[in-house]
C-alpha cells in the first residue's frame, strides 16, 4: 500500500491524477515549476470537487479532506516520496532528466513512473542510472474519472516492481493493465485507427465532423472520434499519431492527419483552449 505519491506536472493529466488519488485517502504533493500552473491546478480542482460536491457525489466533508490531503509546490526539493509519477512534456530527455533531479533527493527505493502516452518507457529508462526503477504508468483523461491504466514494463523491470503498480492502480480503484514496451501501448495503438480514419473521411467530405460523431455515438461509442479528440487534446492525439508512424516503419494506414496538423499549427487544441474541431465555452477560472 502506497503511504504518499508525488505527481509532476500540473496540467490536465498532472490535476486528474491528483484527483485520483487524494480521493482515496492517499496524500499527494503536486509539483510543478511554474507557479502560474501551480495556483490554476489549486483551483481547477476544487471546482471540480465543488461540482461534485453540487451534483451529490461527494459531500462537502470529503471535499475539505481530499484538498487537505494535496500539497501543492513549485520547489523540486519538496518532491519526496516512495512513488514519483511524471506527467511533463512529451519529451524523452526531459523526463529522463526530471527522474535523474528527482533521484538525488529520494531514496534507493523511490519508483518512477512515466505516464507517456507514446514514448519509449525503455528510452526514458536507459538515460538514467536506475533503469529497473523506471516503469510507466499511463492514465487516461480525465485521470481522475476513467478506470483504465495501462503498466508498462520494460526488460529493466522486476515482478516486484510490477506487482506493487498493480497494486497501487487497484488501491485508487482503478484497472491495471500490465502490457509491454511496444509502440502505442495497448490502447493507442489499437484505438490509431478509429482517429484516424475518421478524419480522412472528413479530410475527403465523405461526411462531416458531426455526422461522422453522431454515427459512432449512435453505434455504441460513448463519444465520437471528433470530440474525444478535442477531449484529449489535439495536439497530444496529433503526437501520438507521429510517434506511432515512425516507430512502426510510417505504414500509409497510420499516417498521420493534414487537418489535425493544421488545427495543431493554429493553436486549436480542443476543450483546453476553447476550439478544436468544435467551439466550447471556456470558464473564468480556465
Amino acid at each position: 500500500m502506497e503511504t504518499s505519491i508525488c505527481i509532476c506536472g500540473a496540467g490536465t493529466m498532472g490535476r486528474g491524477i491528483t484527483l485520483a488519488v487524494a480521493s482515496h485517502g492517499i496524500p499527494v504533493i503536486l509539483y510543478d515549476l511554474r507557479p502560474e500552473t501551480v495556483s490554476q491546478a489549486a483551483a481547477l480542482i476544487e471546482k471540480e470537487m465543488e461540482q461534485g460536491v453540487e451534483k451529490k457525489r461527494m459531500s462537502i466533508e470529503d471535499k475539505e479532506n481530499i484538498f487537505r490531503r494535496i500539497s501543492f509546490s513549485t520547489s523540486i526539493s519538496d518532491c519526496r516520496a516512495p512513488l514519483i509519477i511524471e506527467a511533463i512534456l512529451e519529451k524523452t530527455e526531459a523526463k529522463s532528466a526530471l527522474f535523474l533531479e528527482l533521484a538525488g533527493i529520494n531514496n534507493q527505493e523511490t519508483i518512477f513512473a512515466t505516464n507517456t502516452s507514446s514514448l519509449s518507457v525503455t528510452e526514458i529508462a536507459q538515460q538514467t542510472n536506475f533503469p529497473g526503477r523506471v516503469i510507466g504508468m499511463h492514465f487516461f483523461n480525465p485521470a481522475n474519472r476513467m478506470k483504465l491504466v495501462e503498466i508498462i514494463r520494460t526488460k529493466y523491470n522486476s515482478d516486484e516492481i510490477v506487482l506493487r503498480l498493480i497494486s497501487f492502480v487497484k488501491q485508487i480503484e482503478k484497472t491495471p493493465v500490465v502490457c509491454q514496451d511496444k509502440p502505442g501501448f495497448i490502447v493507442n495503438h489499437v484505438a490509431r485507427p478509429f482517429y484516424l480514419e475518421a478524419l480522412r473521411l472528413a479530410e475527403d467530405k465523405i461526411a462531416d465532423i458531426s455526422t461522422i460523431d453522431k454515427i459512432m455515438e449512435s453505434a455504441g461509442f460513448n463519444m465520437g472520434p471528433f470530440h474525444l479528440m478535442d477531449l484529449i487534446g489535439n495536439d497530444i492525439n496529433y503526437t501520438v499519431s507521429c510517434s506511432l508512424y515512425d516507430s512502426l516503419g510510417r505504414p500509409p494506414r497510420l499516417k498521420p492527419s493534414a487537418f489535425q496538423e493544421m488545427l495543431v499549427k493554429q493553436g486549436k487544441l480542443g476543450k483546453k483552449t476553447g476550439n478544436g474541431f468544435f467551439q466550447y465555452a471556456k470558464s473564468k477560472s480556465e
